[in-house]
């Protein structure tokens, strides 16, 4: 394994991290699960930028970050259902896109990279759950439409995957 698919294998290490410090959130341990999605979600640029610019992009790369990017969206959105912040219909239909897509994948001769829309997807989705993540002094009126944009973008670039 190479150095970008090895960053992309540590941004794991943040999910069960999110898991526990979404378990009985406190204002302190949410601005800490903030911290580490924020970084582990940043590292989700510096390995496709370390993979291009070392010219190390390699399929065992593209079939991984993309798995790695949805166990960190859908982790803390599930304990989000938890604490009641998003409903489970809406997050169902964001794991029924992935799970479709990822299923759509596997059955392609060759690995493609994602689309413009898959990235819109993505920055949505981190940028609506680290809203979401905020103590709830901090929540406000942005973090449900930044979630409800990011179902819509989800949704939007399953079909243009698919299509």
């Amino acid at each position: 394994m190479n150095l970008p698919t090895w960053i992309t294998v540590s941004r794991l290490l943040g999910v069960p991290l999110l898991l526990v410090l979404l378990q009985n959130p406190t204002g302190r341990s949410r601005w800490i699960a903030l911290a580490i999605f924020l970084v582990a979600a940043g590292t989700d640029w510096l390995d496709g930028y370390l993979a291009r610019k070392l010219n190390q992009v390699t399929d065992l790369g593209k079939f991984l970050d993309p798995l790695v990017d949805k166990l960190l969206v859908l982790a803390p959105l599930l304990m989000l259902i938890q604490l009641g912040q998003v409903p489970a219909w809406a997050v169902f239909l964001i794991l029924a896109r992935e799970l479709a897509i990822a299923g759509w994948r596997v059955s392609q001769t060759t690995i493609s990279g994602a689309n413009v829309w898959g990235k819109l997807k993505t920055v949505s989705q981190i940028a609506a759950i680290a809203l979401l993540i905020c103590p709830p002094t901090m929540d406000t009126p942005a973090a449900a439409i930044a979630f409800w944009l990011s179902v819509g973008l989800t949704l939007v670039s399953g079909a243009i995957y698919v299509r």
